[in-house]
């Protein structure tokens, strides 16, 4: 896998090919969470996704330390390249909005999560409980939506990263491009992100059986079924439908656990979005105090 193009040696001499190590210890942070984060790609799982998002938190602590180099923001604050960087501060806003639209998508179906949670464990009856998922599937119908138009801008944004075209020699195109593939590969963590909040509704990919399984019969859910539990928000969602469905409340059990599992996967995103979220809230500020010098 291809390192960063990091040639960032500030030096009045020859100019060396990538920033050594030795003096710069962070460069190889960069590369090694680029690296990890390119070859992660497929994963769909909900700690394949934390574990994504973890990396770029540990990449946005490395790519500060880069934007704190004196010769960094000497090539930020040119002139010249004054378009690549205004690019580059709109693709972080738009980074940031995708990441509220992520978190507002998390909160509200925490929200109803619990709010379904607690109606079970106060046995209110079928007709309360439905009343309720009704609401859960109308909030997680609008989620989808916004996070439809998250994922539009997020297309648009990687087509116009693409589509850009300057010079990667010497420090300043080395430093522009990293940064550049930093926001690429941020935003392909996002979709995947988004991709996993949504659940589209017509496509679950859990099986007829697995769902009838655990709430029309009294039996143990094999290892084969656990495993395909892959997306918690998911598999929730099709067993709220599929109670709502049958009318059957025998068991309830079935139900709560699978809304525990998917608020546990909600929260552990959400903390980790929000770590994400302040580090390129800094990022850009820093940035913008390099061009307001």
């Amino acid at each position: 896998m291809a390192s960063s193009p990091l040639n960032v040696q500030p030096s009045s001499h020859a100019r060396s090919n990538s920033l050594p190590s030795r003096q710069h210890p962070f460069t190889s942070r960069i590369d090694e969470n680029l690296n990890r984060l390119r070859t992660s790609q497929s994963a769909s799982t909900s700690s394949s996704i934390g574990h994504r998002l973890n990396c770029l938190q540990d990449l946005y602590d490395a790519v500060d330390m880069l934007l704190q180099l004196p010769l960094s923001q000497q090539v930020l604050a040119q002139e010249q390249q004054r378009k690549w960087v205004e690019q580059l501060l709109d693709g972080s806003l738009m980074l940031l909005d995708v990441c509220g639209t992520a978190k507002d998508a998390l909160s509200q179906t925490k929200e109803c999560t619990q709010e379904l949670q607690s109606i079970l464990r106060r046995r209110r009856g079928f007709k309360g409980l439905a009343n309720e998922v009704r609401k859960y599937l109308t909030s997680r119908k609008a989620t989808r939506k916004a996070i439809c138009k998250a994922l539009k801008n997020l297309k648009h944004m990687e087509n116009k990263l693409s589509s850009s075209s300057f010079s990667k020699d010497g420090e300043t195109g080395a430093i522009i491009s990293t940064l550049k593939e930093v926001e690429s590969v941020t935003s392909g963590v996002l979709e995947s992100l988004l991709s996993f909040i949504s659940v589209p509704e017509a496509e679950s990919k859990l099986s007829r059986w697995s769902l009838v399984s655990k709430l029309m019969h009294q039996k143990r859910v094999t290892c084969e079924e656990e495993e395909q539990k892959t997306n918690e928000i998911e598999h929730a969602e099709a067993t709220l439908r599929s109670l709502i469905k049958s009318g059957n409340m025998k068991h309830v059990e079935n139900v709560q656990n699978d809304l525990q599992s998917s608020e546990m996967c909600i929260q552990d995103l959400d903390e980790c979005l929000e770590s994400l979220f302040r580090r390129l809230i800094k990022a850009r500020v820093t940035v913008l105090n390099i061009l307001n010098c």
